[in-house]
């Protein structure tokens, strides 16, 4: 009895879009598309169906006469490719709205003005140490202006270049005293399925290449969401000397300065506007964003934290790094090496539920 309602609820929707204008082309051009749909999933039934441009073709003049509103409903065939492309494609979109710097009906504050960006420049040109907040004042006090740190670390990202060279030791011989006692921390952004924002921490043993650890939360980020984050990624972790960071507002917490006082850490920070000063980190930042994060859906906090576990152990164990002379980071931190296999007789490993493949020993 229950299918009868049904197919009577169906036959008078039906007659209803036919009495409509233009009623009797879309659901002729509806019921084709699907038709046309399942002999193309019929073609092949081992591997994925392949579209041809007469399938492109045909399928695309079909949505041309039915109703916008049906589309979702009549579609058939869907990839994972095309999930994903269209999953990154919303994400660029809410970014470009976000952040795009034409906003009709919002108008908001002007810039600064070209000779007060001539002046900050030419400060920083002719004073290379000397930094945002002592800048601001600098041109406040002669000026009689107001100005703040913000406005001037804004304007010397836009417009300041660093001449080659400069004075001081460089970051790689930073990094050689420090040798295994020096960490590197960032913060990146992921977006779920649903489009729900979330910081992801990612802590490096500069020294070793071995990622030490992932931190996850919540868009709204304040000092304790960020001292929280940063414990739990270095849980059950030697503590090093140094902790590189860059200039990132939410490492200017005054409870973030706490907890370091508190591990006993000391802080370096990177030189700004120079990404080659925390280039470790950032690399590896973008290899996890090309190699898991842009290949796999997000659902929700857990299911992230869960996945960045599973990269975490195939990154440090199993993949090899070209500035590690081919090893991996886990042989690099004293782990013994993988037993040799021999061509004639091996196996494949599977990492990250079959995102990754590596051959290993029979």
């Amino acid at each position: 009895m229950k299918l009868m309602f049904l197919l009577l609820g169906h036959l008078l929707v039906t007659l209803a879009r036919l009495a409509s204008p233009g009623g009797l082309r879309s659901v002729v051009a509806e019921s084709l598309a699907v038709k046309h749909q399942l002999l193309i999933m019929k073609r092949s039934q081992r591997g994925a169906s392949n579209l041809t441009s007469w399938d492109r073709l045909m399928l695309g003049f079909y949505t041309l006469l039915v109703s916008p509103k049906r589309l979702c409903k009549m579609a058939v065939i869907t990839k994972p490719s095309t999930l994903l492309r269209l999953h990154h494609a919303l994400v660029k979109c809410k970014y470009h709205l976000l952040y795009r710097s034409q906003r009709p009906c919002r108008p908001g504050p002007k810039g600064p003005s070209g000779e007060l960006i001539a002046a900050v420049v030419e400060m920083k040109t002719r004073k290379p140490r000397m930094g945002c907040r002592k800048i601001a004042e600098q041109i406040s006090n002669p000026f009689g202006l107001e100005i703040n740190k913000d406005v001037v670390r804004r304007i010397l990202i836009q417009h300041y270049r660093p001449a080659p060279g400069g004075a001081g030791p460089s970051w790689l011989s930073v990094i050689g005293q420090t040798k295994d006692s020096l960490w590197s921390v960032d913060l990146c952004r992921c977006e779920s399925i649903l489009r729900q924002s979330y910081w992801v921490m990612v802590v490096m043993d500069v020294f070793t290449r071995r990622i030490v650890g992932f931190g996850v939360a919540a868009a709204n980020l304040d000092g304790p969401g960020v001292c929280r984050i940063f414990n739990r990624a270095i849980t059950r972790q030697r503590m090093p000397k140094y902790l590189s960071s860059d200039h990132e507002p939410l490492f200017r917490f005054q409870r973030w300065l706490a907890n370091l006082r508190i591990l006993e850490v000391d802080e370096i920070k990177s030189i700004p506007c120079t990404p080659r000063s925390h280039a470790f980190i950032e690399r590896l930042i973008g290899t996890i964003r090309r190699e898991y994060l842009e290949q796999t859906l997000i659902w929700n906090q857990g299911d992230l934290e869960r996945k960045l576990e599973r990269y975490k152990s195939y990154y440090n164990r199993h993949r090899c790094h070209t500035g590690l002379l081919g090893i991996t980071p886990a042989q690099r931190n004293g782990a013994p090496a993988h037993p040799i296999a021999n061509l004639h007789s091996y196996r494949w490993r599977e990492h990250c539920n079959g995102l990754f493949q590596t051959p290993a020993a029979a």
